[in-house]
C-alpha cells in the first residue's frame, strides 16, 4: 500500500514536471521569436536616412503586427500575434547636438495564456553618423 502510494505521489509529480518543461518551452519559443521581430525591424531602421527618421509620420509606421509563425502570417491555428509600436522622439540628452539625434523603440506586446508579455529595444540614429560615412 505504502508502495502504491509512493508510485502515485512520483508519477503526479513527474507529469506536473513535463507540464511546467513544456510551458517554459513555449516561453521561450514566443521569446525567441520576438527578438527576432525586434531584430528584423531594428535592421530596418538602421536603413533609414536621416531625412526619413526625422520626418517620420507618414514613412515610419507607429504600430503593426507579425505572426509567430514566420511563413505561415494568417496563423490560423492559434490566432497568435504580436502587435508592436514604434515611436521616433528626440533624444533625451541636453548636449548641444540633441536635435541631431533620434531616439526610436521598438515595443512588442503578446497575449500567452493568461500573462501579457513585452519586449522592446531603443536605438538612437544621429544626422551625422553611418548614413553618410562614405565607404
Amino acid at each position: 500500500m505504502v508502495a502504491v502510494a509512493m508510485v502515485a505521489v512520483m508519477g503526479a509529480a513527474l507529469y506536473a514536471g513535463i507540464g511546467v518543461a513544456f510551458s517554459q518551452l513555449r516561453l521561450s519559443r514566443e521569446n525567441l521569436r520576438a527578438t527576432q521581430i525586434l531584430e528584423g525591424k531594428m535592421e530596418i531602421v538602421r536603413q533609414y536616412n536621416w531625412d526619413q527618421v526625422a520626418n517620420y509620420s507618414g514613412f515610419i509606421p507607429t504600430s503593426f503586427t507579425e505572426s509567430f509563425f514566420a511563413n505561415n502570417p494568417t496563423n490560423s491555428s492559434a490566432n497568435f500575434v504580436y502587435t508592436g509600436q514604434v515611436s521616433v522622439k528626440t533624444a533625451p540628452i541636453s548636449e548641444s547636438y540633441s536635435n541631431d539625434l533620434k531616439m526610436i523603440t521598438i515595443k512588442l506586446t503578446w497575449k500567452s495564456g493568461s500573462a501579457t508579455h513585452t519586449r522592446q529595444a531603443t536605438t538612437f540614429v544621429s544626422q551625422y553618423g553611418l548614413q553618410r560615412y562614405v565607404y
